[in-house]
């Protein structure tokens, strides 16, 4: 029985609408195009009637799909028209290849993405946003980037406290993208931990840790950043000083004595894979993992 899917196009992506017509014959041909929807904004996923989605863009335009399709069991097919696509495991020359099985009704190879939760309550506990991630959460110190102070409670017991620029924590599906950048580790993605990395922290040992899902995790901010708006001036609230990012895609702001809790989400989201390359294979020619110096020829 062939897919029904839904199309998410990130159309400020020029070489992704210039392939756009291509990968819609390819699904009209083996399957059956629902809709096609602007990925570089919020789409709506539609509550039932969809068996798959392929997301067109990069790895950003995949975690803004994912975000969008959290709340529901369906595949994400990636197709890589950005810089990297670690995530994305897809080209044009491998979804030609496999169109049959994907959008025919073959079966996919899936890779369960965990996803994070976080909730920000105020000094008096009153929760004030809440969100998900499937890469990270940081905590950035903000303009105007003075060193900020964050408290950690691990497991119900009191942890250390970090002075310096923020901190991550990540999946192991984010562990390759801001973590790994802070000097954190790459997790395989089978692991189920998060990983938190300082950003820049103002000591010689504190080292980035691995902490299982299911260990209570909390975030208490004991020193922001905040901005003077003088003259009138104008600046999106999130902007200002201190802030929570999640996936670098929404941003809240952070005040003192604020409060993050973080946890898994019960449902992964699911991540169709190519099945031409492994894990690591990706890390090596897309990451350049362990690339030894190039020397010159004699």
């Amino acid at each position: 029985m062939s897919r029904r899917v839904l199309l998410l196009l990130n159309e400020n992506k020029p070489d992704a609408v210039e392939a756009a017509p291509s990968v819609r014959a390819l699904i009209e041909k083996h399957g059956s195009l629902v809709a096609q929807h602007n990925a570089s904004v919020a789409p709506e996923i539609p509550e039932t009637g969809i068996d798959l989605v392929v997301v067109m863009g990069g790895d950003g335009t995949l975690l803004g799909a994912a975000r969008a399709c959290a709340d529901r069991s369906i595949p994400l097919l990636g197709v890589n028209l950005g810089s990297v696509g670690f995530m994305a495991e897809f080209d044009l020359t491998t979804l030609d290849a496999q169109a049959a099985d994907l959008f025919g009704g073959g079966e996919l190879r899936i890779q369960p993405a965990p996803v994070i939760h976080a909730v920000i309550r105020g000094p008096d506990g009153t929760s004030r946003a809440e969100e998900i991630a499937l890469n990270e959460f940081v905590v950035t110190a903000g303009p105007p980037y003075k060193m900020v102070a964050i408290r950690m409670d691990i497991d119900g017991s009191p942890g250390p406290r970090v002075v310096g620029d923020g901190l991550i924590v990540s999946t192991p599906t984010g562990s390759t993208a801001y973590n790994v950048s802070a000097g954190g580790p790459i997790v395989s993605p089978n692991v189920g931990a998060f990983v938190v990395t300082p950003i820049a922290a103002h000591s010689l040992s504190f080292r980035p840790i691995v902490i299982p899902f299911g260990t209570p995790l909390a975030l208490t901010l004991e020193r922001t950043n905040e901005v003077e708006i003088k003259n009138g001036d104008s600046l999106p609230a999130e902007s200002h000083g201190t802030t929570l990012m999640c996936d670098g895609q929404v941003n809240h702001r952070l005040y003192e004595g604020d409060r993050i809790t973080i946890d898994q989400r019960p449902e992964p989201v699911h991540l169709v894979l190519s099945g031409q390359t492994t894990y690591w294979q990706t890390l090596m020619e897309k990451m350049r993992w362990a690339t030894p110096p190039q020397s010159r020829g004699r």
